[in-house]
C-alpha cells in the first residue's frame, strides 16, 4: 500500500466536541451544564466570570510601593574623592576608575558632583564622565583642568 495525501491518518486524537443541550437523550440536555438558572445559566452570563476571575488575579498580585523607573541610574563621583585619589594633570576615565573600584564595570555610567560650594579644586584634572553637575565643571575650568563628557545623557 502506498501512502498518498487521500490516505494519511492523523497520530494527533482528537475527541469531538460534547454536543450540549440537543435534549435528554444526548446526555448533555436539560440544563446543558449550566446549572439550574440565574445570570450565568443563561446566553451571556458568562462575562461575569472573567471580571470575577481578573479580580482574583489582581488582588493576589504583590503590592509594590511607587514605580520603577527604566531610566538607568548613574554612579555618583564627588570632586574631592577624585582630588585625593588623582595626582595633577592627570586623565580620569572609566578605566581609570574601574581599577579604583569607584564604578563596578568600564560600561558604568557615572556622573562627577561637587561635593562642598567652600571647597576648590587645586589639582588640575582631566575628567571623562558621562554628566557633571554645573559647580563640579566650573570647578574643574576654573583648577584649569577639562571637563570631558563621554556619550552625552538626555
Amino acid at each position: 500500500m502506498s501512502i498518498s495525501l487521500s490516505n494519511l491518518k492523523s497520530t494527533i486524537k482528537r475527541k469531538k466536541k460534547k454536543r450540549v443541550g440537543r435534549g435528554d437523550s444526548s446526555k448533555g440536555g436539560n440544563y446543558a451544564g449550566r446549572g439550574r438558572g440565574g445570570q450565568r445559566s443563561r446566553s451571556g452570563g458568562k462575562k461575569g466570570l472573567k471580571i470575577r476571575g481578573l479580580k482574583r488575579n489582581i488582588r493576589n498580585l504583590p503590592k509594590l510601593k511607587g514605580f520603577k523607573s527604566s531610566r538607568q541610574r548613574l554612579a555618583i563621583l564627588k570632586l574631592v574623592d577624585l582630588e585625593k585619589l588623582f595626582k595633577n594633570k592627570d586623565i580620569i576615565g572609566p578605566k581609570e576608575l574601574k581599577k579604583l573600584n569607584l564604578i563596578k564595570t568600564n560600561k558604568t555610567k557615572y556622573k562627577v558632583l561637587m561635593s562642598s560650594t567652600s571647597i576648590s579644586l587645586k589639582k588640575e584634572l582631566n575628567i571623562k564622565a558621562h554628566a557633571f553637575s554645573k559647580q563640579a565643571s566650573q570647578a574643574i575650568v576654573k583648577a584649569k583642568g577639562k571637563a570631558i563628557i563621554i556619550n552625552s545623557i538626555k
